[in-house]
């Protein structure tokens, strides 16, 4: 299973139109990019975090306990508040839709960063960006729930598949290899302004084309 295909699938183009409208009429552009962003980072960061046994353990129990992967089941209802009753077998809709919590977690002290970063690479204003990363992050956790569920993933298996996912597309991803850069850079202003310097000129081939 690739997980950014898994995805990439649920960030359709009818999802990024409901999320814009969500973000309170974002423009969809923007909104697509910075959900794009959004997806490299949290992925780069849970990869990271999932490096060692004891991160990788903390992530396994997560997953079992509050992400079982039925957000997928509706995504748009579900981050947009529309449909709150997609849950299965004791899952806590509050634990799995959390997404201030994911992210504190999965990004600690690096959150403020990689949202203005990805507000520089996309355009989209830095708290629509903020908003947006916080309804996607449960989402990319349901993915990777939904992995752990059906290929039967242990802590180590978890952690393989995160890495693999980060070395595959980050050679087709920038984004990917930008964000890993982010996020083992010590946090300074100058870092985030040469990344989201890179950044934009990456996006600009990625998403040039007209849809």
């Amino acid at each position: 299973m690739d997980l950014m295909d898994l995805l990439q699938g649920q960030l359709s183009g009818g999802m990024i139109d409901q999320l814009s409208q969500s973000l309170g009429g974002a423009e969809k552009e923007k909104t697509a990019k910075a959900a794009s962003g959004i997806t490299s980072v949290l992925m780069s960061a849970l990869a990271k975090n999932a490096a060692s046994p004891e991160g990788a353990s903390s992530l396994a129990s997560a997953l079992e306990r509050d992400h079982d992967g039925s957000i997928l089941n509706d995504v748009v209802g579900m981050v947009t508040g529309n449909n709150r009753n997609a849950g299965t077998g004791g899952i806590d809709l509050n634990r799995m839709l959390n997404g201030a919590g994911i992210l504190n977690h999965v990004l600690g002290n690096k959150q403020s960063g990689a949202i203005d970063m990805i507000s520089k690479m996309s355009g989209l204003d830095s708290n629509k960006t903020g908003s947006l990363m916080t309804m996607l992050a449960p989402v990319i956790m349901g993915a990777l729930g939904k992995a752990k569920r059906d290929n039967n993933l242990d802590s180590s298996g978890i952690s393989d598949l995160l890495t693999g996912t980060v070395k595959k597309h980050s050679n087709d991803n920038p984004l990917m290899s930008l964000a890993m850069r982010f996020l083992d850079a010590d946090g300074d202003g100058s870092i985030l302004d040469d990344l989201a310097g890179m950044g934009m000129k990456m996006l600009g081939g990625l998403f040039g084309r007209k849809k």
